[in-house]
């Protein structure tokens, strides 16, 4: 049986088949035990975004995890997500392929949106969570290995945010995710991870620019995963602060040095995994200068520093003279340029919750030529 100090690594472009040989390497069917246990499985649908884009876990993996799961006698199976604040779960389910695959597999799909909530202990913090937490006896979460713009990088840890309530997700932004993010680790056990690390965006959460690498890990201790997810993209712990802070509440290990790392059949390409670059750093810098960032959700800041790319790439980002605020935080304040229906008293706001890349690109540029001449 997979120890949580291994991480399994398999490569290929045969992702159910790669999948089910991973989990039968790992011996999850010894794992998880009772046939009788309720289990959840938890993918990435942040946003309706085919796999391919680099956003959301493909449907190929999580087909064979149930095919797995059915193959060794479990049965009480359902798949659970809850989309980022701004998207439908329902619209991620239908465009990422989830309803063909519940159906093909005959089990539920969950919306967290749509479910009921309740408020939970997380070590003195409190957070709301959706019931079918407590409804789940072995939880394997299904997390895409990826940038973010705000957190460095996404994958086990951050990735339990789908079973909460969308007022949850906005109210950890607000209180800087990093340290909700690994209180929240508390309340929400995850036993068994599968790293779709396929094709992930090295930037933005909700994809556009993937990287493929065509590999799915396996593994149990989530802090070790995200601290092995830091090193492939070019990071450390450190640089990630809920990574720390969950191996501080005793969530698990960050020492990536003393763990044992084992692929399986094919490696990988001349390179490896590590797809850091200085250049991908540098495009995220040249564009958050223009902002002030006030505890804003991860859709409306994604959706913003994409449109600012755009900008920056066509030589107008430079002639924006004033900083663009966005976030919670700008509620009731008052300011020249503003993203999103928190800065509503603003002189000029782009309108939405959040507002779209395209929307923010046309209307800053209309904003910017207007003012410059």
């Amino acid at each position: 049986m997979l120890g949580k100090n291994q991480i399994l690594k398999i490569y290929g472009t045969e992702y159910e088949a790669m999948t089910k040989e991973l989990l039968s390497a790992a011996g999850l069917a010894a794992l998880i035990g009772d046939r009788e246990k309720r289990i959840c499985i938890k993918p990435n649908l942040v946003c309706p975004v085919p796999a391919e884009l680099g956003a959301t876990t493909h449907t190929e993996v999580v087909a064979g995890i149930l095919s797995y799961l059915q193959e060794n006698g479990f049965h009480r199976i359902v798949i659970a997500e809850g989309s980022w604040v701004g998207d439908r779960t329902s619209e991620a389910f239908d465009v990422c392929g989830y309803r063909e695959l519940a159906a093909q597999f005959d089990v539920p799909l969950i919306d967290t949106q749509k479910s009921k909530g309740h408020e939970a202990d997380a070590d003195g913090m409190k957070i709301q969570i959706t019931d079918v937490v407590d409804q789940t006896d072995f939880l394997i979460n299904v997390p895409v290995l990826k940038g973010h713009c705000q957190t460095k990088m996404t994958c086990a840890l951050k990735n339990l945010k789908g079973l909460l309530p969308n007022a949850e997700k906005s109210r950890f932004h607000r209180l800087g995710l990093h340290k909700p993010i690994a209180y929240m680790q508390k309340v929400i056990r995850q036993d068994f991870i599968v790293v779709d690390h396929i094709s992930g965006d090295l930037d933005f959460e909700e994809g556009g620019n993937p990287v493929v690498k065509n590999c799915v890990m396996a593994a149990r201790d989530p802090v070790l995963t995200d601290s092995y997810a830091c090193r492939i993209l070019g990071y450390s712990p450190d640089d990630v602060p809920y990574v720390r802070l969950a191996e501080k509440l005793g969530v698990g290990s960050a020492d990536i040095d003393a763990a044992e790392i084992q692929t399986i059949g094919r490696r990988p390409a001349p390179g490896g995994d590590e797809i850091f670059s200085e250049e991908r750093h540098q495009r995220m810098l040249d564009v958050s200068y223009a902002v002030e960032e006030v505890d804003s959700c991860s859709a409306c800041y994604s959706m913003l520093i994409a449109a600012l790319s755009r900008l920056s790439d066509e030589g107008l980002l430079t002639k924006l003279h004033e900083r663009i605020g966005i976030g919670q935080g700008m509620r009731g304040r008052k300011g020249t340029l503003g993203i999103g229906k928190c800065t509503k008293d603003f002189d000029y706001c782009i309108m939405g919750c959040p507002p779209d890349e395209d929307k923010i690109y046309h209307e800053l540029r209309k904003y910017i030529t207007a003012r410059s001449g």
